[in-house]
């Protein structure tokens, strides 16, 4: 009698196994890249990371302690709780300063802007000449400071160029950076200057979104060129301009360096802008917890502006369906 002997059948991998596992690795390959890949970049955001945390958290932080203490870098902050605030409410040169950085700022804003955008519209419509563009930008390569002194020498009452040109044409000579009515607009036009290029090239590249089939369409439909600017660059552009008047509106109230190099404030208080009132405060008075008061009332009034502009503006959304 013979017995047979069975072995027990071999189990092959079926394919649904056999895929699973192909997946599982590959999964696990994808996994160990995205970890390396997410290393990597932690390594690359390490560096602006640190210097947001030193240079502008760990500031903005200690700013807002120090507007409720009384601090001269002499001796140790005492805390006054809201006495700073109190003061600040109740200085008549606080809300002078504020006042003539306000009116500042709608003279640089408004003279800035429509220059900008006119002159984007001309490099878009016209040319778009790279060295034209770099011509345009030269201004902005140079430093506030710089420009200040520059304009200072050209617009000076008795040797500047600029009042040995306008006395040449038999007008009196014009004190632009010692009288209070000429001196804040002298200095907006002098940062208007100075800004306009990059504000257009902004605006230029905003303009370069724009389809061109849109404006042949509007030209086969018999549009003039100013029609089609209400029509189809200004709705098109809106996003970028919202973006560009947020920006500018918060450099504009920042403004300090022109005035501490043409006016230092003067001529009495007509160019003293917040900022610059806020650094006297601080460097010239000692009176570090009164300055960060100043400064915390700046940034709320900046952020309530900002937030207001985004949302009128509606620089989140686009037309350009």
């Amino acid at each position: 009698m013979t017995i047979a002997s069975s072995s027990p059948p071999s189990r092959l991998p079926t394919g649904s196994a056999a895929e699973a596992r192909t997946r599982t690795g590959t999964e696990r390959g994808v996994s160990g890249e995205d970890r390396g890949d997410g290393r990597l970049a932690a390594l690359f955001i390490a560096p602006a990371l640190l210097g947001f945390l030193v240079f502008l958290l760990w500031p903005t932080l200690r700013g807002i302690y120090l507007s409720f203490t009384r601090f001269n870098l002499l001796t140790p902050a005492e805390w006054v709780g809201l006495d700073n605030y109190v003061r600040m409410v109740n200085d008549p040169i606080f809300w002078d300063s504020l006042w003539v950085t306000v009116e500042y700022v709608f003279i640089n804003i408004g003279v800035q802007t429509v220059a900008a955008l006119a002159i984007a519209v001309l490099l878009q419509r016209l040319t778009q000449s790279a060295m034209l563009r770099g011509i345009v930008l030269t201004p902005y390569l140079m430093s506030n400071v710089v420009a200040g002194l520059v304009w200072l020498w050209i617009l000076d009452t008795q040797l500047g160029i600029g009042n040995e040109i306008i006395s040449g044409l038999g007008v009196d000579r014009i004190p632009f950076l010692a009288d209070e009515t000429w001196a804040i607009p002298t200095i907006a036009l002098v940062n208007v200057w100075r800004h306009v290029g990059y504000t257009a090239l902004l605006l230029f590249a905003g303009l370069q979104a724009i389809p061109g089939d849109m404006y042949e369409a509007a030209r086969v439909d018999g549009a003039s060129e100013w029609r089609m600017f209400w029509r189809i660059t200004m709705p098109l552009l809106r996003p970028v301009l919202a973006v560009v008047l947020i920006m500018t509106v918060i450099g504009s109230f920042q403004v300090f360096d022109t005035v501490a190099v043409t006016t230092a404030g003067g001529p009495a208080n007509a160019t003293n802008v917040l900022q610059y009132y806020i650094y006297g405060s601080a460097f010239g008075r000692f009176q570090f917890g009164y300055a960060s008061a100043m400064s915390v009332a700046l940034l709320v009034v900046l952020s309530a502006i900002t937030v207001l502009q985004y949302r009128l503006t509606r620089a989140g959304r686009t037309d350009l369906g």
